[in-house]
């Protein structure tokens, strides 16, 4: 029994600055969720103003879509912040075990979200640590919590710089490079949180090179959605490089509620340049035009990995990452990747045998094309989880970029046990495949996921250039 009134129960979860348990209210005979601070190793004074500033700034949100916190006590050396409890799951477990959520689900959560930020800043104040795995879920119904590191604007340590606060894959490149975020640095991170949930896995790759993930943030252009996709064009305008020309929150709010519902986006998506964009430190690999095998690929990756750190060893002059996210990094923002293959396809036994011999094997029909791209989605679906690397190479060089490399290529298919192929629709007059394919998780949960993808020729076989 905490304070006489709070009986604690099973732990429900663990961040950067506590345990959460499961307690009940025997006063008000309600359930609340109750995050203990100042017993965990190398927990100080710090921890303990983290826990009145979240309590305080939390309470002044009055907002149907903000974790409530009704309480902060303490005893015997301890204390407890005593919050709403949520029964669901964060944004990052839905992602992680659905897959990547549609245009609608995906809107009309974050809609909510943006929502409680617009109020917040409002008010002067800035989250600073927006991410999925502090957007709680139920029942369709977003909360945003861990108001932990958020500042109010009449805080004498908003504008502090040299310290980056926050989720590293999620920040936006001003607070990357030590700057001190605003309002728009929020607008950036709910972006790249709804990157996440369209397209199943970070923005950015992070790893175990946290410096090499904060130089990609400050120094290379943000991700991108496929052109056609329907967020393409509001993520454009989120994931700008330059705070001035973010939208404001209050207008992400509203285009989001209008995708909710179902309505076309009038925001032109941003031009997707044909290759990365060139990087005088070469810390970016070079444009390949034709696959590598595999093992010269994993020897080109250690080489690229290497550059990165030393390159980017010049960021850490500039910005002191914070110990949050290394106390935190059990969150589940999990990872997801569109599909590759591992093997270029066979030509048809119906193609030309004079074409064969001169090593001409693009096939001379339709029926000879779309059963090349069958072929090839069936290789690489039977063996990518036995063989990523070579699935990797069977990305355009773009593509590869697009996806994160193979880090965060693998960030998927590292979780997935096997993939089977259930249907397949093959369009060879513009190259793209739509297919259904049933995962086993590693956990052994089943998922049902559809796909479509746009192929490119290479040579005598094919290349995934990206979502259709």
């Amino acid at each position: 029994m905490i304070v006489g009134r709070y009986s604690l129960g099973r732990e429900i979860g663990r961040g950067g600055s506590g345990t959460v348990n499961l307690a009940h209210d025997e006063v008000l005979g309600r359930t609340v969720a109750i995050k203990r601070i100042g017993m965990l190793p190398g927990a100080d004074d710090a921890d303990m103003q983290r826990a009145e500033r979240e309590a305080r700034l939390a309470a002044s949100l009055n907002h149907p879509h903000v974790v409530a916190v009704f309480d902060l006590v303490e005893e015997d050396g301890c204390h407890w912040l005593v919050m709403e409890y949520v029964e669901g799951q964060t944004l990052s477990q839905l992602v992680a075990e659905r897959g990547p959520l549609d245009t609608t689900a995906a809107a009309a959560l974050l809609a909510q979200t943006a929502d409680a930020l617009s109020d917040a800043h409002d008010g002067g104040i800035v989250h600073r640590d927006v991410k999925p795995s502090n957007i709680l879920v139920s029942d369709g119904v977003a909360k945003l919590s861990d108001f932990g590191i958020a500042r109010s604007a009449n805080d004498a340590s908003l504008t502090q710089t040299g310290l980056v606060t926050g989720s590293p894959a999620y920040l936006a490149p001003e607070v990357a490079s030590g700057s001190s975020a605003t309002s728009a640095s929020d607008v950036w991170s709910l972006g790249a949180t709804l990157f996440h949930a369209v397209s199943g896995r970070p923005p950015y790759d992070v790893g175990s090179n946290l410096i090499g993930a904060l130089y990609k943030i400050v120094h290379e252009e943000p991700p991108t959605l496929p052109v056609g996709h329907p967020m393409a064009g509001l993520l454009g305008v989120m994931l700008v490089r330059d705070p001035q020309e973010r939208w404001p929150m209050r207008r992400v709010r509203d285009e989001l509620r209008r995708l909710a519902d179902g309505q076309q986006s009038q925001v032109p998506a941003r031009p997707v340049a044909a290759t990365p964009r060139p990087d005088p430190t070469g810390v970016l690999p070079a444009v390949r035009t034709t696959p590598l095998p595999s093992a010269a690929h994993g020897a080109e990756r250690h080489h690229r990995r290497w550059g990165l750190l030393v390159s980017a060893a010049v960021l850490a002059v500039v910005a002191v990452v914070s110990a949050d996210y290394l106390a935190g990094r059990g969150t589940p923002e999990a990872a997801s990747q569109t599909p590759g293959t591992s093997e270029t396809a066979a030509p048809s036994e119906t193609s030309d045998p004079s074409a064969t011999a001169t090593n001409e094997v693009q096939p001379a029909t339709a029926k000879d094309t779309k059963a090349q791209m069958d072929a090839f989605m069936t290789r690489y679906l039977a063996t990518v989880t036995s063989d990523p690397e070579a699935a990797f190479d069977q990305l355009t060089p773009e593509f590869q970029t697009l996806s994160g490399g193979y880090e965060g290529y693998l960030g998927f298919w590292g979780t997935v046990r096997s993939a089977s192929l259930a249907q397949i629709d093959s369009n060879p007059s513009d190259l793209t495949v739509g297919y259904t394919v049933n995962y086993v998780m590693q956990t052994g949960r089943p998922v049902t996921q559809d796909v479509r993808l746009q192929l490119q020729r290479q040579d005598d076989g094919l290349l995934i250039a990206g979502e259709g």
